[in-house]
C-alpha cells in the first residue's frame, strides 16, 4: 500500500421523474429542509438496501452477508446441508446453542434483534456447531473474521456483544434534490371487470403521493479500511468497483411497479484522495431555478463544487468522469476498468 490513507469519492447526478421511492410512515415521498427550501430526499438506508441487493444479484464475490432475525433458521439450515444426517429439530438445538456459546442471544428460535451474518462466516459456524466446538473464543473468530462484503461497507452493530461490532468502511448520503419540491398527489380509479352493465362507478379509488426530482448523490469509501478488514488487495479493488458499479446502477424499489422510474445518471464523478473525502453538497445549497429543466445546471454546479474543493484540499490523486463537459471516460466500463488501474497503483 503506497498511501497511508486512500479515499473514494463518487458523486451523482440523476434525474428521478414522477415517483415515490422512499416513503416516510404516512406514505408520503420522503423530503428535508435545505437552503430554505422543501428538497426530495431519499435515505441513505433505502439505497443502501438497493445496493445489497444489486451486490446479491451482480457481484462474483459469493461472500455476502444476510441480515435477520432469523439467523437460528439460516444456520440450522447451513448444519443440515453439511450433515443430511442430522434432524431439524436437532440442528435447530445445535444453531441455538453456538450461537449462545458466541454470547448472541436467541428466544423461540429468533434473534432478539437484526444480525448481520457473512455467508463464509455461517459456513464456517456451520462447521463449528457439527465439530462440538463451544469456546466463545473460537466461535467469535469465526464471526469477526472473513467479513462479506456488505458486513465490511456498511458495518455491524451487535447489541449483546460489542466485540462482534464491524465498523462500516463506507459512508452514503441521504439523496436530496438539486432544487425546490412540492408533492404531488395522483387521484387514481379501477374498473371492476365483472360489475353489473348499469354501474359505471368505479371499484375503487385512492391516491398516490410522488414528486419529480434531479437528486445529487454522494458516497464514500475509506479504501485503506476496507484493505484491512479484508486483507486482500485483489479482493479490495473489486469490492471497490462492484460498491461504485452497485451505486451508480441500483435503484430502491418503493412504488417502481406504479412509476417504473427505471432511471440512470446523467453525471458520475469518481475521485480518489489521500487526505479525506469530500461532500459537495453545500454547493446546491442555493437551489437551482427550473429554466430549461434541471439536469445540465446540476451537471455544471457539480464541475464548481468541486473545483471549489480544490481550495482547501489536496488536489486528487485521480478523478474519472462521465457526463461532464470536458474529460470524460468513453462509457461506464471503461471508467471502472481506469478506476481498476488508478486503485492497483494507489493503494
Amino acid at each position: 500500500m503506497t498511501n497511508t490513507n486512500l479515499f473514494l469519492d463518487i458523486h451523482v447526478i440523476q434525474a428521478v421523474p414522477p415517483a415515490n421511492i422512499n416513503r416516510d410512515d404516512t406514505g408520503s415521498p420522503k423530503t428535508a429542509q435545505y437552503g430554505g427550501v422543501t428538497r426530495a430526499r431519499v435515505s441513505s438506508q433505502s439505497w443502501k438496501k438497493a445496493m445489497r441487493d444489486y451486490f446479491n444479484a451482480n457481484g462474483t464475490d459469493s461472500n455476502v452477508g444476510i441480515r435477520s432475525l432469523e439467523i437460528v433458521k439460516y444456520l440450522a439450515d447451513k448444519i443440515q446441508e453439511k450433515d443430511s444426517t442430522i434432524k431439524n429439530e436437532d440442528a435447530l438445538k445445535l444453531a441455538n446453542d453456538t450461537l449462545n456459546n458466541a454470547k448472541i442471544s436467541t428466544k423461540d428460535n429468533r434473534l432478539k434483534a437484526l444480525f448481520f451474518l457473512g455467508s463464509a462466516q455461517v459456513e464456517r459456524l456451520a462447521q463449528a456447531a457439527i465439530d462440538g466446538v463451544k469456546d466463545k473464543k473460537a466461535l467469535q473468530e469465526i464471526l469477526v473474521d472473513n467479513p462479506a462484503v456488505d458486513i465490511a461497507l456498511f458495518g455491524r452493530m451487535v447489541a449483546d456483544d460489542p466485540s462482534l461490532n464491524e465498523d462500516a468502511s463506507s459512508q452514503v448520503a441521504h439523496a436530496i434534490s438539486t432544487h425546490a419540491v412540492q408533492t404531488e398527489f395522483d387521484f387514481f380509479t379501477a374498473t371492476d371487470d365483472l360489475a353489473a352493465e348499469d354501474n359505471a362507478g368505479a371499484g375503487m379509488l385512492g391516491t398516490i403521493e410522488y414528486n419529480a426530482s434531479t437528486l445529487y448523490r454522494y458516497a464514500n469509501v475509506a479504501a485503506h479500511e476496507l484493505f484491512k478488514q479484508l486483507d486482500d488487495k485483489t479482493a479490495t479493488i473489486n469490492d471497490l468497483k462492484l460498491f461504485v458499479d452497485a451505486f451508480v446502477k441500483s435503484m430502491p424499489t418503493g412504488k417502481i411497479n406504479t412509476f417504473a422510474n427505471q432511471t440512470l445518471p446523467s453525471a458520475v464523478v469518481v475521485v480518489l484522495r489521500s487526505d479525506r473525502p469530500v461532500n459537495v453538497v453545500n454547493t446546491f445549497e442555493n437551489p437551482i431555478k427550473a429554466n430549461g429543466g434541471y439536469v445540465d445546471k446540476s451537471i455544471q454546479q457539480l464541475e464548481k463544487g468541486l473545483q471549489d474543493a480544490d481550495c482547501f484540499v489536496a488536489k486528487p490523486l485521480s478523478m474519472l468522469t462521465i457526463g461532464l463537459k470536458d474529460n470524460n471516460q468513453l462509457n461506464f466500463d471503461t471508467l471502472l476498468a481506469q478506476l481498476d488501474s488508478d486503485l492497483t497503483d494507489n493503494l
